[in-house]
Order: structure tokens, then C-alpha cells, then sequence
């Protein structure tokens, strides 16, 4: 059979996705703003935001802490001469300096301050970032279940959590009436696996639960245009580039090439095709700098990889 046949290659990426049985609907590829405030001025958040919408996109996703909270308003400032409704806002809590941890207090204070910045009434994924294991969480639980109760948060997510909390939580979820995880934030790539595939993968196919890729592309190594370390530009948004560049880095890209060849796109659009597939996996948050690197990787959602090239992916990735 012709590797390339339909029923040979991944499914079309478009349709949207529902995270975990929450009800909310995201589009797979979804916008990291984190850039947003230092990396982007005003006019470039702006504009990237509305390619972002008006190619169909509808997950924003920040935290309170990035650019000290710029990045939220930058947000709130695009969003009022826009339709609320029709965009799938997520914020995390706990990094913030003027309200760190995941105490009650501190997550009540972190969510109004972020609403406040966002100039909206609800956050539809509230993001625990970062768990503390030596707290019980039940007091970051009785927060969460006030403001969801309050219409101020739709749906509750985790980033930085081990399997066995995530577990802990949802049986907390049954024996107290706290809110569960609907959702679960993981760093995933190419280049990071580990994390994801031997502890949350399963967690997150159990009873539907879906997971959010945060830097798909690896800190843009995936994108192919950091090959050496000289060519990796200086400032935060790619420092994480570095860890990736040598050998085992090289096969990835080498392989990235090849299989973008046979596809007609970029390393970039078939990196994120290859995280968009993978079980457990509702969408890939990408950041960043500019609209045109945007409308690039939106493109993602259009690729079919076939499974020799999904099997070769899999092999030179893994370490």
C-alpha cells in the first residue's frame, strides 16, 4: 500500500478537541503568550492575536508571573474590542511574586489581580503552576472550588504535577467534592519525552483527561534554525534552544528535514504534527515573536504524517 494513502497517515488535526470531558472545546494549535509584554510589544501582541483568531485559533494561554503580569493586560487590553466568548482564556497562579504558593490566600489574590489585569469576569482554565509537595492540597482545593463556585473559574488545570498528586486530587475530587484536574499542563517535544510519556501519558488518557504540550517546538530548536550555538540569539525566549543542541539534537533535525520534504512544510509544522498525535494530547501551545511565525505554525494543524514517518520520529527522539 502507498505509505501515504489516508488510512495509513494521521488523522487531519482541525476538528476541535474536547479537554478532559470539561466541555471546553480548543482548537489544537493554540497560542502560548507568554511572550507577550517583553518579547512583544502592544501592536505585535496585537496583531498576533488577531491572525491567531481569524485563522480559528481560540486557546490563549499565560501565567500571572510572565512579564510580571504585562502579558495578562496586554491580553485585556486586545480583548475588550473583542468577543469574550469565542476565546478560551487560560491562566496560571502560584509564581507571581505578590502572590506566590498555592494557599488559599495567595491563589484568591493571584485570580482577582488576574482578572483584573485580563479585564474579564472568568478565567476559563485556571492553571496550579507548580505543585508544592509538602502542602496539602486541599487548601488550594477549597480556593479553587470558591471561585469556580463564584463564575470566576470554569474548569481547573495542573502544570508541574507528579501522577501520584494528580491521583491524590481526584480522590479528594470524590471524598470531599473538591474540584478535579480537568486538564494537564506538560512540557512535550521532540526533545522532552520523558516527562510526559512515563508518568501524565496515562493519566491523561484515563477517563478522558487531556493534556496541553507547552514548547512543542523546544524552545524554537525545533524549528531548524538553531543548529549551532552560534546561532542561537541571545534573550530568554530561546535560551532553552542550547540544552538541545549535539548529536542526539542533530538526529532529530536531520530527521525533521527529511520528513518535512516528503510532506511539503517546515521541521516546525511537523514537529508540532507529531506532538498533536500522540495520545492524551487536546493541543500544542506555541509561542511566538510575531504574526508571521504564527500563520507558520498554524499550518501544523493541516499536516498528515504517515506512520513510517511518525515511526521514524519516534525512534531518532528517543533517549
Amino acid at each position: 500500500m502507498d505509505p501515504t494513502t489516508p488510512d495509513e497517515a494521521s488523522p487531519a488535526l482541525r476538528t476541535p478537541r474536547d479537554l478532559g470531558g470539561t466541555g471546553i472545546l480548543v482548537q489544537p494549535v493554540a497560542l502560548d503568550a507568554s511572550a507577550f509584554g517583553w518579547a512583544s510589544g502592544i501592536d505585535a501582541t496585537e496583531r498576533v492575536l488577531d491572525v491567531f483568531v481569524g485563522a480559528g485559533g481560540n486557546l490563549v494561554s499565560t501565567a500571572d508571573q510572565n512579564a510580571g503580569g504585562r502579558s495578562e493586560i496586554m491580553i485585556g487590553s486586545w480583548l475588550r474590542a473583542h468577543d469574550r466568548g469565542s476565546i478560551v482564556l487560560s491562566t496560571m497562579v502560584g509564581k507571581h511574586p505578590d502572590a506566590s504558593g498555592l494557599s488559599a490566600r495567595s491563589i484568591l489574590r493571584a485570580v482577582e489581580s488576574s482578572l483584573e489585569r485580563l479585564g474579564t469576569d472568568y478565567i476559563d482554565i485556571l492553571g496550579f503552576d507548580g505543585d508544592e509537595p509538602g502542602r496539602a492540597i486541599d487548601d488550594a482545593l477549597e480556593a479553587a472550588d470558591r471561585l469556580i463556585r463564584e463564575g470566576k473559574v470554569r474548569q481547573l488545570a495542573a502544570y508541574g504535577f507528579t501522577s501520584s498528586r494528580v491521583d491524590e486530587v481526584a480522590l479528594r475530587s470524590v471524598e470531599a467534592g473538591y474540584p478535579d484536574f480537568g486538564g494537564l499542563f506538560v512540557d512535550y517535544s521532540l526533545m522532552e519525552r520523558k516527562a510526559y510519556e512515563r508518568d501524565l501519558q496515562t493519566i491523561a488518557t484515563r477517563r478522558g483527561r487531556m493534556a496541553v504540550a507547552c514548547l512543542p517546538l523546544a524552545n524554537g530548536y525545533l524549528t531548524g534554525r538553531f543548529r549551532t550555538r552560534d546561532r542561537v540569539p541571545d534573550g530568554v525566549l530561546y535560551e532553552g534552544a542550547f540544552h538541545h543542541i549535539g548529536r542526539h539534537g542533530s538526529r532529530v533535525l536531520d530527521a525533521l528535514d527529511a520528513v518535512a520534504k516528503e510532506a511539503g512544510t517546515t521541521p516546525a509544522c511537523v514537529a508540532l504534527a507529531w506532538v498533536l498525535v500522540k495520545p492524551g494530547i487536546a493541543a500544542a501551545v506555541v509561542r511566538v515573536r510575531n504574526e508571521e511565525d504564527l500563520d507558520g505554525y498554524l499550518r501544523a494543524a493541516d499536516v498528515r504524517l504517515t506512520r513510517q514517518q511518525l515511526a521514524l520520529l519516534d525512534r531518532v527522539s528517543a533517549s
